[in-house]
Formats: C-alpha cells, structure tokens, sequence
C-alpha cells in the first residue's frame, strides 16, 4: 500500500475551478440556465455505477484533453488467489471483496485499510463440494450502511459499512445441492437478490432469491425453469414454461441458474435476470423433443417487491449451446427512428446486441457485433431468430459453431454513454466445433462436480480457427457498429465510459489503457504489471475525480504475455490528474519446468489422470496443462512431486483456504493417475522445447 501523491497546487485548484465552470456551461447550453441543475453522481454505488448498471461515470474532470497527466494516486497489494472483481465506492470509501467473498474497506484518497471482513468460506461444510467450480467473487452490493456479498458456498452475507461486522447472513442454496456463486448479488428497492450458478456440472433447477435488505428474511423466490409437473408449478410463469420442454426434463434440473448480470428498473419497479444455458447443453438429452425450453437463455422482468412474472425475451430458444444471458444488462432513454424510448440493452454470449422496451419487453432490435454462424437472421418485427439448422449438429455431424462458449461477450463487463448514444463491448471472435456424443440416448452424467456438456469429443481434422479479440463500440439507436479497434490475445476487460468522453479499459497485456469515447484513439496507457479482466471504477471526492481497477488474472488458456499464478501483481490502483507514485519495479521470471528422472510414468494410470484432468481440472489449471493465471501451472509445481502431500491438496482440501477444493470423491488411483499425467504433460512439454 502507497500514500496518495502530492496535493493539489494552485494551478490544479485553477484548473479544477476551470472545469466547474465548463460543467455548469454545459448545463445551462443543455437547458438548465436559471434552474436548480440536477446534481451530478460522484459516487459510484452499484455494480455498473448506479442501478441503470451502465458502467458509466458522468464525471468529467478528466476528460480527452487531460487525461495524459493521469497519474498514480495509490495502490493497495491484495493478498489473494484471485482479483477478478470490481469495487464500488460510496462516501470516500473504496469495497471490495476478493478471493473467498473477504470484503475490503479502502480509504478512498489515501488507500488505507480501513477494516477487512473474512466470512469463512473455506471453514464452511457446504464448501467441500461447492469450491469445486467457479473461482472467486466477481463484485458486491452496497444499500443504506451495509455492504453484501455472496460467497462460493451458498450465503448472502451483510456487513456494516462503517465497522465491518456483520449484520446477518442467510444460506441461500438450499435448493441447490451443488450450486455456487461467484456473481454478485443485486439490490431492488429494498431487497437484495441473489443467483448462483452450477449449470454445467449436474442436474441443476435455476432460481433467483430476494432477502430484506434490514433483516434477511425471505421475501420471494423466482425459479427459472419449470420442475416436475406431478409436484404442480409455483406459478403460471411455469405452467407456461413447461409447455416449452418435452421429456423428463425435470430429471435434468433444466439448469437456467442466474449466474451474473441482473439489473433493477426504479422506473418500473422490476428486477431483470440474464438467465444461463440448459443443463446439459445438448438439448437433445434434457429435451428429447425439442421446444424452446424457457426460460433458459433469456432476460425475465419480475416485479421488484412480490417476484411475480412481468414479461420476458428469450434470445435463444432450443438452445443446444452454453450461450446464456449472464451478461450486462444495463437501462438506458435512446431516441430510435425520433421517438425517445426506455430501453434495456444487452450483448449476450450468442452475438448479437439486442434493444428490449423496458416496459413491455417487446423487441426493438438485434445486430451483429461479432462473428456468429448460428443464426441466419433475427426477425425484425418478431424479435425471433432463424437458426441454423447445421447448428444443431444433427445426425452426429460436426460443427464448428461461433461464437465459442466464453462468448463473443463474456462476463467483462460492457458500459454505455449517454453522452455519444454508443456502447462499448470488449469483443471475442472465437469458434468451438459441437457434435453429439457417440449414443444420445444413453448418454449419462458424471457426478463430483464434473463439466457435463451432453457433447462428444470432435472427430480427427475438424477444429476451430484460432480466437481474436476487440473493442467495438455499437450504436445503439442506428443498430450497428460505430467503430471497432483490435486488440491482443482474447480475454480482455470491461470497460468505463466517462463524462469526459472517455472509455477505460485494462488489457490482457497488462496496460490500462483510456481510448475516446468517439472513434476509439488510444489517449492514454499505463503499465499494470499484470493482466486485467474486471472494469474500472471512477467517483469523486472534495472536488477530485479518481480512477480505480483492480488487477488480476485467469484464464483456461495461456496467454502472451502469461501472467504466471504464483506472480500475478494482484492490487488495487488508483489514478488521478497530476498524481505521481510510482509501483515498485517488478520483473517476471519464468518458472522452469519440474521433473524427478526417478519417476517412472506408468502410460495407463497417466491415461486415468488424462480423463480426470480434462473434465475437472481443465478449467482452473489450463488446457494441455499449460495455465492462464487461475491457478498454478502444475507442471512447474512441486506438491506433484511428492505423493502424500498431493493427496492432502487433492483429496483432502488442504489448501481451501487459498481456493484449491478438495476433491473427496475422486478413488486413490485416480488422484495416482492426475501425478502420472502431470509428470507424462511435463516430459512432453520439455521434449517440445
């Protein structure tokens, strides 16, 4: 942790009051002259700023003609596995949580730790299996004095804001045997709501909970899918969902679980949920006769105070893909074709970025903002796509699908100007071949948290080509791309937009980088010393505009540069004009490769190890065991070498509290098959070299 720079001197002060004035022209040029001007947001409360969640500051102290004097104000060093999250800042105060849901309280100016909340996940008994899947928290809430996380294991947790004592806490997934949530809850009015997510791993029925927000208590509970129809339905919402689904469906779960993105209206009083993909994904398993299975895939309006159905939008019925609508959804008034609308936009996994009526959730439009094959069109009166028949990989033919499964949108987080009318989206341009597993009929799940997809390994000589990344800023009102700008590798982060028209955004190659909000000119950058997935955050206080992300991050798949799990640079900067600290200096050294030549790989315990890596330890340790930052590259790691203590990590969870699960349902030859496979991938790869 470093104190902030240097105080503002005179010329800053003149400077400061310069922008004032600017501001208070601007208003009165907009019609406020001689009127009370509205005040300005300068706090930044909620995930995506406020409750319109458009990650969108309207502070314009720092601005296109500024922003190079940006400098470093502080920084604060996160002792954690994994920064994957976004703060928020109310009153001169930065939250954050990270790792297992430890809720941090920053002071804003300075940096300073001002009290830490752990709730113990890693102690809790639901943890043994619900670590299994996810990684860490991805953000937090904030409502009258009390700040709210959701933890691996299935809480809804409220914390003091001032003192960081807890309030109360409630399990949520008691309907959810091996649910988790890594996403962050969401505050309606006065409730917070919270999902979970668990959709790819075992029969899992989706749900959505609100607790009031001074007690706790239960208030409602929305499910996502219908259940077994001998036990009735809930409501009528899921009477009519059940008419979508065929089979036995139920016996699946459906999946649908609201993993991330929700959004409340304050206009209408409703909460909206992105709903997740089915369970499993081959809808030719969990609904042998097709239908469009809702409400997987969608975005569902509820009223705020009873959970009651509103309308809802499916963006992709008979969906046999992991596109779901987890991501953004944000509120904003556009003027389409003269006519000023309350719109809810939205840029899936599948696509296409997609303007609902607010209040009656009617299509308004649909384009393309990057590659996709799975649609031929989007009706421009029905909202209703035409799906690509060899996209549902019929007959056992192989398709190579776009997007891929993280999306051409993932989870990073997009923002939207009110100012320039565009949105901007961090892009990925990426493709998976899909196929049917050798006999649908008998296909059957793995259980202990392994990834059930209901997909077959792709036939010899069909891949997909190599992803790519971008920024494209998308005019919502023309429906269409404003502008687009390359960028490395494939998983980059959220984005910012600011009054000073301005968008933030960290990179994957470890530069914080300002762009303009207008065509997208690089302005600014900085060098992070680590890569970035999670958004910017901007607010002022005593009249000076800072600028705060925290860096971090993971991926399934190595990146260049690759930013080495045990050497991520994990921390919380903060930027502001004229600021002039300085990080330490920081050099990664590329860890050699571990081996011990009196280790004999038996070929067929290694192929025991293949078949369990790549189904429950791809995800966090990297495809071909080759790790992007999400945990550590095994091959390089020593616990392999040494077969009781592999065992105690492995088995007994012996490292929880550092994000490694146990994993208590895996046989003693198989965790002796994972140290054969590690030691066969670590040859391979240095007979490569």
């Amino acid at each position: 942790m470093k104190p902030m720079g240097r105080p503002m001197g005179l010329k800053r002060s003149a400077a400061l009051m310069l922008g004032a004035a600017c501001a208070i022209s601007t208003l009165q040029g907009a019609g406020w002259a001689g009127k009370t001007a509205p005040a300005v947001r300068t706090d930044w409360h909620a995930f995506g700023g406020d409750s319109d969640e458009q990650h969108y500051s309207p502070l314009d102290q720092i601005n296109q003609g500024n922003v190079k004097q940006l400098g470093l104000a502080w920084s604060y060093d996160v002792d954690t596995f994994d920064s994957y999250t976004q703060p928020i800042e109310v009153g001169g105060v930065v939250y954050f949580a990270a790792g297992l849901s430890v809720i941090h309280a920053l002071d804003a100016r300075t940096g300073k730790l001002l009290w830490k909340y752990d709730p113990d996940v890693a102690g809790q008994p639901e943890a043994k299996t619900r670590m299994r899947a996810g990684w860490g928290t991805r953000g937090i809430a904030y409502k009258d004095g009390m700040v709210f996380t959701a933890t691996r294991e299935g809480r809804l947790v409220a914390v003091d804001a001032k003192t960081g004592k807890l309030r109360w806490q409630v399990k949520t997934l008691d309907e959810a045997e091996n649910g988790y949530i890594t996403g962050p809850p969401w505050v309606a009015g006065d409730v917070v709501v919270t999902g979970f997510g668990g959709a790819d791993y075992s029969p899992t029925r989706g749900y959505v909970t609100a607790y009031d927000i001074k007690t706790g208590k239960k208030r409602w509970r929305f499910y996502t899918v219908p259940g077994d129809p001998a036990k009735g339905f809930e409501n009528k919402a899921m009477e009519a969902a059940a008419k979508t689904w065929t089979g036995e469906w139920w016996k699946f779960g459906g999946g649908g679980t609201v993993w991330h993105a929700m959004a409340y209206d304050t206009k209408y009083d409703r909460i909206y949920l992105g709903t997740g993909n089915g369970w499993p994904w081959n809808e030719k398993i969990r609904s042998p006769g097709g239908g469009d299975n809702l409400y997987l895939g969608s975005i569902v309006a509820l009223n705020a105070k009873t959970g009651e159905y509103v309308w809802h939008y499916q963006t992709n019925p008979e969906n046999s893909y992991d596109f779901n609508n987890a991501m953004d959804i944000e509120l904003a008034d556009v003027t389409i074709n003269g006519k000023l609308r309350h719109v809810l936009i939205h840029a899936p996994k599948n696509g296409f970025f997609y303007a609902l009526d607010r209040e009656t959730g009617k299509f308004i439009s649909a384009g393309e903002f990057a590659k996709q094959n799975w649609a031929k069109s989007i009706d421009p009166v029905t909202g209703k796509p035409e799906i690509n028949p060899d996209s549902l990989y019929q007959d056992g033919k192989a398709f190579v699908i776009f997007p891929f499964p993280n999306g051409a949108h993932g989870v990073q987080a997009m923002s939207y100007s009110p100012k320039t009318g565009l949105s901007y989206i961090p892009v990925m341009d990426g493709g998976r071949v899909v196929v049917d597993p050798p006999n649908v009929k008998d296909w059957t799940y793995r259980s202990g948290m392994f990834v059930n997809t209901g997909l077959g390994a792709p036939p010899p000589g069909v891949t997909a080509p190599a992803a790519v990344s971008k920024l494209v800023a998308w005019d919502v009102a023309k429906n269409r791309a404003a502008w687009s700008i390359p960028q490395p590798g494939v998983f980059n982060g959220g984005t910012m937009a600011t009054g000073g028209n301005l968008v933030f955004q960290g990179l994957n190659d470890g530069s914080f980088n300002a762009y303009s909000a207008q065509d997208g000119r690089s302005l600014w950058s900085y060098p992070m010393q680590n890569g970035m997935l999670a958004a910017p955050i901007s607010y002022s206080i005593g009249g000076r505009q800072y600028v705060t992300i925290i860096t971090g991050f993971r991926s399934s798949y190595a990146n260049t540069p690759n930013w080495d799990y045990r050497q991520q640079q994990r921390r919380v900067l903060t930027f502001a004009l004229g600021a002039t600290r300085k990080l330490p200096k920081f050099t990664p050294v590329d860890a050699p490769i571990m081996d011990d030549p009196g280790f004999t790989v038996d070929v067929a315990k290694a192929k025991i190890g293949s078949g369990i890596y790549n189904t429950s330890c791809v995800i966090c340790h990297g495809v071909g065991m080759a790790a992007g930052g999400a945990a550590p590259d095994l091959r390089k790691a020593p616990i392999p070498m040494d077969a009781n203590a592999f065992n105690a990590v492995v088995h007994d969870g012996a490292l929880m509290a550092r994000g490694m699960p146990g994993f208590g349902n895996l046989s003693a030859d198989e965790i002796e098959g994972l140290r054969h496979y590690i030691r066969q991938r670590a040859r391979e790869t240095m007979a490569a070299k």
